[in-house]
């Protein structure tokens, strides 16, 4: 086992973390008001709430985890980023056909892929960061100055 790469105390902490939960909250937000309002045949409350907290919960291991195997190479890395990207496939693709599967509901596939991909990988490298929001403030600093 790779020490690192496995979601711990310090994982769930971090998703505790304000800044993180109101832009959960935030998004969440949108896609419930798109699953009202905008009348797509494949987007609707349920498989908003799904997909949603799966991202949240899982996105940014996703990203932490193929990042720490593109940088270090850790043993088996070549499983480790596949099975990042087997939990994101299912977020974005297995939850999505299972729901609507069930639920009897039309399917818009690849359209759903595209920007459910986007999206997860977007919202994994947003919650990446390990630390407050005053923290993400102080270490952008530097970058923003070309300091």
């Amino acid at each position: 086992m790779t020490q690192g790469l496995w979601p711990d105390r310090r994982y769930i902490a971090e998703l505790a973390r304000p800044w993180k939960l109101l832009s959960f909250a935030s998004g969440m937000a949108w896609l419930l008001f798109g699953a009202l309002n905008y009348g797509i045949s494949d987007w609707d409350v349920g498989i908003s709430l799904l997909m949603g907290g799966l991202t949240y919960l899982c996105a940014p291991w996703s990203v932490r985890a193929i990042l720490h195997c593109l940088r270090r190479r850790p043993k088996y890395w070549p499983l480790w980023i596949g099975s990042a990207i087997a939990a994101a496939w299912f977020v974005i693709d297995g939850v999505y056909v299972l729901y609507h599967t069930i639920a009897g509901n039309q399917m818009l596939r690849r359209e759903n892929f595209y920007a459910s991909s986007a999206l997860y990988f977007l919202a994994g490298t947003i919650w990446l960061y390990r630390g407050s929001l005053r923290d993400f403030i102080a270490d952008l600093r530097p970058l923003r100055s070309g300091k």
